[in-house]
């Protein structure tokens, strides 16, 4: 058999639930494997066709979105809400997501593991494909990281694309320079402080209150052009910004924070989103 691959095809930025760490913000990069008999251009598959058929499968069936694994017991929801579900977390707390069908991702799975989101993706992929491919793997991993990085989720309202979700995430990198000079300490200080966290505007929370649990939540909502978005979740898991939660205003905050400890140093915010991407804020 013949095989064509092609690394670092594209990333997905999205997140998923996890029994213990709650939402989850990753980003993972895929790279795949075809193979199948030679066509009469004597290939498995155009490279041309490769970002044009399937970059865009992954795209539009994993990133920006929020994949639930359907097998884990602690997931719930009701005939009178469909687009509502609950997931019970193993500390006793919950999380209450509601959002349009397009910004999920059902997964025949207990957990969100690379190698079950890869064999969704494959299934769907080798259904678009012609008849000379006869097999397709794709392989998801992280970005090998030389230091400190936090997973975050977030949700932008007022972006007109994909990023509205309500739950999507990153796996990001920062690197802070103070005078100059890299400061790993307080790399490794925000990413335990943003670790498994979800990034909120004060402008879309609806709702702060103290369930049955004990536990304190808080409630956002919001309504873009995809439709309507809700999220609760425990309110120790989140982090509050007074702005957007772009990764520019991230940046800034993280910056002003810092130059507030540090007044008379000069501070630079290297914060990524995901993978190769970001901003950067200097103070």
């Amino acid at each position: 058999m013949n095989h064509l691959f092609v690394d670092n095809l594209t990333v997905i930025d999205f997140a998923y639930l996890d029994p213990t760490r709650g939402l989850v913000g990753e980003s993972w990069i895929a790279d795949v494997v075809l193979g199948g008999d030679l066509d009469e251009q004597g290939m498995v598959f155009d490279f041309s066709n490769v970002k044009r058929t399937i970059k865009r499968v992954i795209d539009e069936r994993v990133d920006h979105r929020l994949v639930i694994p359907r097998g884990y017991q602690g997931l719930s929801w009701g005939e009178e809400q469909p687009d509502r579900f609950t997931w019970a977390l193993t500390d006793g707390s919950q999380i209450i997501h509601r959002s349009p069908d397009e910004a999920i991702v059902w997964l025949s799975a207990d957990r969100a593991v690379p190698s079950a989101v890869a064999t969704l993706l494959e299934q769907e992929i080798k259904a678009v494909l012609p008849a000379n491919v006869t097999s397709v793997e794709i392989q998801l991993r992280e970005e090998e990281i030389d230091g400190a990085y936090y997973h975050y989720v977030h949700g932008l309202k007022k972006h007109l694309g994909n990023c509205q979700r309500i739950a999507h995430g990153h796996r990001s990198p920062i690197r802070i320079d103070r005078n100059g000079h890299r400061d790993y300490d307080l790399e490794r200080r925000w990413a335990t402080l943003w670790r498994d966290v979800y990034v909120g505007s004060e402008e879309d929370v609806v709702r702060r209150h103290v369930g049955d649990d004990g536990v304190r939540y808080v409630t956002f909502e919001y309504e873009a052009n995809q439709g309507e978005f809700a999220l609760t979740l425990p309110e120790e898991r989140v982090y509050m910004l007074d702005t957007d939660t772009t990764v520019e205003l991230i940046a800034a905050h993280m910056a002003d924070k810092l130059k507030v400890e540090f007044p008379t140093d000069t501070i630079r915010v290297k914060a990524y989103e995901g993978v190769g991407k970001g901003a950067i804020a200097e103070r």
